[in-house]
């Protein structure tokens, strides 16, 4: 059953699983557009060994997104912004005990910007295929960018036709995942999420490196929308940081397990 956050300008759904006693709490960020019921659909990153290992495992929509509300205003959707609500969140949840988290993809970002906002709130960390950075990151940028005018001036169908036309990476495909073919963000929404998506990028090295929680980054090959050079990049910042790619679907299969063991060390 979902509860409720109330934030300046949204109102923030989330659920929990796992005993209402745990030691630890993890805190799931999911990725840009999004939403926990999408990532249910799709099934490649599944958590509920997380909550079956004796975590309360904690999963939200992030403002905008499925059940989430939000406002039209692209600023609101930085990854700054967006940290403020995971701060928050983490506050409503674990309120005398920092969380574990996991930030999935644009969560990565997110995740390291609310660290850094507030450190004391996290014990440790995991970073799920963070996507791109550096001259990457503006590429993907004038893409999120251009998206948005088109949407505007054509009507989402021309954004989601473009969608429903890009394939899974390889390793994906091989998995047998697909894409779900909905979007769990409101049409008049869109706009604004990709031009605040296009407005964040990745802490700068100097800051990542005053990170000093445990970090566990899982990565995946030959999906240029989250390369292995981020994951690299950022495990050569983080000063305490382990970086695993994996190159088979069995691989990404095993990251709820390996998350598991990962956060349940002391």
């Amino acid at each position: 059953m979902d509860e409720y956050l109330d934030r300046p300008d949204a109102r923030i759904a989330y659920d929990s699983a796992g005993p209402a006693g745990a030691a630890r709490t993890v805190v799931v960020a999911h990725s840009l557009a999004t939403s926990r019921a999408w990532e249910d659909e799709a099934g490649v990153l599944r958590w509920g060994a997380l909550a079956g290992s004796g975590h309360r495992l904690v999963r939200f929509d992030s403002r905008g997104h499925g059940a989430s509300s939000g406002t039209a205003e692209a600023e609101d959707y930085t990854w700054p912004s967006l940290a403020a609500d995971l701060v928050a969140i983490c506050d409503a949840v674990s309120p005398e005990m920092p969380v574990d988290a996991v930030g999935e993809s644009t969560g990565c970002g997110v995740l390291l910007r609310a660290v850094l906002a507030a450190p004391g709130r996290f014990r440790r960390l995991v970073l799920v295929v963070p996507p791109t950075t550096g001259a990457e990151r503006a590429e993907q940028a004038e893409l999120y960018t251009a998206a948005a005018s088109m949407i505007e001036l054509r009507g989402i169908e021309s954004w989601q036709r473009i969608l429903a036309s890009a394939a899974p990476a390889p390793i994906l495909q091989r998995g047998g995942w697909t894409r779900p073919s909905w979007v769990p963000v409101q049409d008049e929404l869109i706009p604004s999420v990709l031009r605040g998506a296009a407005a964040s990028s990745f802490p700068v090295d100097e800051d990542l490196r005053t990170i000093h929680q445990p970090t566990l980054i899982l990565a995946w090959d030959t999906d240029p929308s989250h390369p292995l050079s981020t994951a690299e990049h950022l495990a050569e910042q983080l000063p305490d940081s382990v970086v695993e790619i994996a190159t088979t679907p069995d691989e990404i299969r095993s990251w709820a397990g390996r998350a598991a063991a990962f956060l349940g060390r002391d």
